[in-house]
């Protein structure tokens, strides 16, 4: 990831009475960790001045959360799927990272990706920690992401969105059907995003 990107903070210098009366948008912890597709929508916000000179989140960007109380729960993403209308701001507790060359990955199938089994494995490895675990972002860089040809990225992202419309809609069945196109959704999803390591 340190090749093919850079990673970036979220608010800094701000105090709770910025979240109280706020005038800009800004993007939860919970946002990132419950979200693979950024919430662009959310009711949260915090005070921005004139001037202020504070990192903006922009298409494709994505998410991550910074520390967990496990190491499988370090590193959440949430993808940036579509062009933001107004300044968003992230919350102190997460991070950011930003493509080099934004044409390498279709969003829609990066949210996929980042959550996926052999992904998530190796961001956990990136946790440290005895009560509350921290990425190290230096360990994050170090991370593998596969890069297949965007017609195939696309091909993936749709198939894995049609299973997550149907995970998340409980009123298309019983629970127990639900739980079963879960666990598709979940194989396939690993399935289709294990690649060969080229050395």
């Amino acid at each position: 990831m340190g090749e093919i990107g850079k990673f970036f903070g979220g608010l800094t210098g701000k105090s709770k009475d910025d979240f109280s009366d706020g005038n800009a948008r800004f993007i939860s912890y919970m946002n990132v960790y419950s979200n693979i597709a950024l919430n662009q929508q959310a009711d949260e916000y915090v005070r921005i001045n004139a001037n202020e000179k504070q990192n903006t989140l922009k298409y494709g960007d994505a998410l991550f959360t910074g520390s967990s109380e496990t190491p499988d729960e370090c590193g959440m993403s949430s993808v940036v799927t579509y062009e933001p209308t107004e300044n968003l701001y992230l919350n102190s507790f997460c991070f950011g990272y930003r493509l080099n060359d934004p044409e390498i990955f279709d969003p829609e199938f990066l949210k996929h990706l980042l959550r996926s089994h052999s992904i998530r494995s190796q961001i956990a490895k990136t946790a440290n920690g005895v009560t509350r675990f921290n990425v190290s972002k230096a360990l994050f860089a170090k991370i593998i992401l596969p890069i297949p040809d965007i017609k195939l990225q696309n091909q993936i992202a749709s198939i894995l969105d049609r299973f997550e419309t149907l995970v998340n809609d409980l009123s298309t069945g019983l629970p127990a059907e639900i739980a079963a196109v879960k666990e598709q959704y979940e194989y396939y999803r690993n399935k289709l995003l294990t690649f060969k390591q080229i050395a």
